[in-house]
């Protein structure tokens, strides 16, 4: 029998064209997660180096900081030509990378993976402006949970894929790969039906432009505090990330269970991604994302347990924690942002919220070295209840802000 849970992600299954974008994300995620893991085993093949190895990441990462004013090209050029666009530029660039067999062509890789990490962030706040005018604003919820139900899927079967094509053919095969994800993602884009305006003549320099999105998402009672909540959970999540070889060896495992716990942390993923939509209609955003940074918090300092069972728990914890607010601030942003800005606030809000991820990432790799695991995972768990805490403190004005239909925020 149908639940209260599960018709809403019924109702977004049987659309159309929410099935169409879903299937796109499936199959460009397969693949982007595919060369993630094989860029960089094929850079320390190529070269014996750790560090040029995770130079890719950061490669790939680094665009984001430019999020804002990536994010204007969402807003000057219609939505569906513009990702069917950037689908097709990464296909053909990533056919590039057959020539690459050498050190001396390291820089191609490096200069493709900068390429793609941009090429991303304009993809991710077009995808999310275009589809907020084509989801029913009530279902826009368990529409990107199932986005991130989608995404984590492909984040446990992709890279064991890209490994094994690897492996058997090399780095250049699984560069096909993800080109013809593209090809592929590129027809299904193709088929939407959604249609949008000519966008009005952009008014103003490339950077006014880009600073009108950041002030939007800055004055807004509602997204603020959303969107540095979620930057708050993914620095410590950055540096939480950066224990997990500390807290393997102290459970005395080899490296290889780190696979193990990215499993468990991926299903935990799934099963809130599926959940959301009917959490953000019962609790609302902000208590929806302190819930998911508290869980966070408590999965976190507890991974200082060095105990098998807690570990895994731990990981699904995690996994269905850290979503909650990424979810959350994302769902109000396409809420509360009206239709000509919104291409600019959501790149803004993903340079808000993932780039901490790295900066955490970072300063965990030097922490490990310095500090017990067990402490600073301790102290990350009190942060991030001080971070949910602080954001269940919702002032009256935002309350009253997100009491209002979706529509008086999204006029189109």
């Amino acid at each position: 029998m149908t639940t209260k849970t599960t018709r809403p992600l019924v109702r977004v299954l049987r659309d159309r064209d929410c099935g169409l974008c879903l299937c796109g994300v499936v199959v460009s995620g397969f693949g982007t997660s595919a060369l993630w893991l094989a860029s960089g085993v094929w850079v320390k093949d190529l070269t014996g180096s750790d560090g040029l190895a995770a130079l890719c990441m950061l490669a790939m990462w680094l665009p984001t900081l430019a999020g804002p004013l990536l994010g204007t090209l969402a807003d000057r050029i219609r939505r569906k030509p513009l990702l069917i666009g950037v689908n097709l530029l990464l296909a053909t660039l990533l056919l590039t990378l057959l020539r690459v067999d050498a050190p001396g062509d390291l820089w191609l890789l490096y200069a493709v993976l900068f390429v793609y990490g941009a090429a991303g962030v304009v993809h991710d706040a077009a995808e999310s402006a275009l589809m907020a005018t084509a989801v029913d604003p009530a279902l826009l919820g368990d529409f990107n949970g199932l986005r991130m139900t989608a995404t984590e899927s492909m984040k446990l079967l992709a890279p064991l894929a890209g490994a094994g094509l690897y492996a058997g053919y090399g780095g250049a095969s699984v560069a096909l790969l993800d080109a013809a994800t593209f090809v592929l993602a590129t027809a299904l884009y193709t088929a939407l039906r959604v249609r949008q305006d000519k966008p009005a003549p952009p008014l103003g320099s490339p950077r006014r432009r880009a600073a009108e999105g950041v002030r939007h998402l800055w004055a807004h009672p509602v997204l603020r505090p959303l969107v540095l909540a979620g930057g708050a959970a993914m620095l410590c999540a950055g540096l939480n990330g950066a224990m997990v070889y500390a807290v393997v060896d102290a459970l005395g495992h080899s490296p290889a269970y780190t696979g193990v716990l990215y499993a468990v942390q991926g299903a935990g993923s799934v099963a809130v991604g599926l959940l959301s939509g009917s959490a953000l209609r019962h609790l609302g955003a902000r208590r929806f994302a302190a819930s998911g940074i508290a869980l966070l918090a408590v999965a976190v300092a507890l991974r200082a347990v060095p105990s098998d069972p807690v570990a895994l728990v731990c990981g699904a914890a995690i996994g269905a924690g850290l979503p909650a607010v990424l979810i959350a601030a994302l769902t109000s942003v396409q809420h509360e942002t009206p239709d000509a800005l919104l291409g600019r606030v959501t790149a803004s809000a993903h340079t808000l919220v993932y780039a901490p991820n790295v900066a955490g990432l970072a300063a965990g790799a030097a922490l490990v070295e310095l500090v017990s695991h067990r402490l600073v995972l301790v102290v990350l768990g009190v942060a991030l209840l001080v971070t949910a805490a602080a954001l269940c403190q919702s002032p009256a004005r935002a309350e009253r802000t997100a009491s209002r239909s979706p529509s008086d925020a999204n006029p189109a």
